[in-house]
């Protein structure tokens, strides 16, 4: 049996959560998935992962074994990549993880761009609002927008986002509008849990200002914090690829145009620069230069 494939079907159940799901993702039986890890274990001489009929987990040698299996197929990958510099186009599986508003609204057009470009190559978008262990949830690519990223990191800035304080003019005609960020105090803010929390940061007139916020609700879905500003229930702070089109149609107001929230960077984040499969150079690539030119960052 394949040493390569054993190491797929690893990750696969790790990252999917049963050997099962792996099974299904790789078009293969449970049966056959099963020998696969039985392989991967017998290869490594020791027990990987825990099985019972509810949970899967890496033991401590499967800890160690994980980023190995995922070294082996980078490197499987190079070498594929290898043949395809005649000419050949990339092609393979690129599994991609980022948090929903920021799929939502500005990678979905770009990926479908990049398909049709790139019609060998597989995209698996998984969403996630908060950061992911890319070796152990089985991720080639994590798409983040973040204010600063954790120490050693490797990642390319494809762009920076600016954020709007914005509210519907429902809201607005009840509660009032702010004139200055500090009068945010006053109002209800909705809080997006994984992008703003409960301290705002601007700059004003080239100073640095936090304000502390409160309010009755926060989440971690993007997409419901969107739905509660605009049925008026409360100030925001969102991305302006999220605000834009509902200011202009007159759905959102943006409010204190004079203050400059703090500007967040967009970053591809990945497990290495030296094995990096040829779909995912490119895909990389494509999505820096898509996010750009079609002026969805950097607004």
């Amino acid at each position: 049996m394949d040493r390569l494939t054993a190491a797929a079907v690893l990750l696969e159940a790790v990252g999917r959560g049963s050997i099962s799901a792996a099974a299904a993702h790789l078009g293969m039986s449970r049966a056959m998935a099963t020998r696969y890890v039985a392989l991967a274990e017998q290869w490594a001489g020791a027990r990987l992962l825990h099985r019972t009929t509810r949970k899967l987990s890496l033991t401590a040698a499967g800890e160690e074994m994980l980023p190995l299996c995922r070294q082996m197929l980078a490197l499987e990958g190079n070498v594929s990549a290898l043949a395809g510099q005649d000419g050949d186009a990339p092609s393979g599986l690129v599994r991609i993880s980022a948090a929903s508003i920021f799929a939502e609204y500005c990678l979905t057009d770009a990926l479908m761009a990049f398909l049709r470009r790139y019609p060998a190559v597989t995209v698996d978008l998984q969403i996630a609002d908060h950061a992911n262990n890319l070796a152990g949830d089985g991720i080639d690519l994590a798409l983040r927008v973040t204010k600063q990223l954790e120490p050693g990191v490797i990642a390319r800035k494809l762009g920076e986002v600016r954020s709007v304080v914005c509210a519907s003019p429902a809201y607005l005609r009840v509660h009032g509008t702010p004139t200055a960020a500090p009068d945010l105090t006053a109002h209800n803010c909705l809080m997006y849990n994984n992008y703003s929390r409960n301290t705002w940061h601007f700059q004003v007139q080239g100073r640095p200002v936090a304000v502390s916020v409160s309010g009755n609700f926060s989440t971690s879905e993007a997409a419901i914090v969107v739905r509660a500003a605009v049925n008026g229930h409360g100030i925001t702070l969102l991305p302006h690829f999220a605000a834009a089109s509902l200011i202009a149609d007159g759905k959102l107001a943006h409010l204190l145009p004079e203050v400059e929230p703090d500007i967040l960077g967009v970053y591809a984040i990945y497990l290495s620069r030296r094995h990096m499969p040829a779909a995912m150079r490119v895909l990389i690539d494509f999505l820096a230069d898509h996010l750009r030119t079609h002026r969805q960052l950097n607004a």
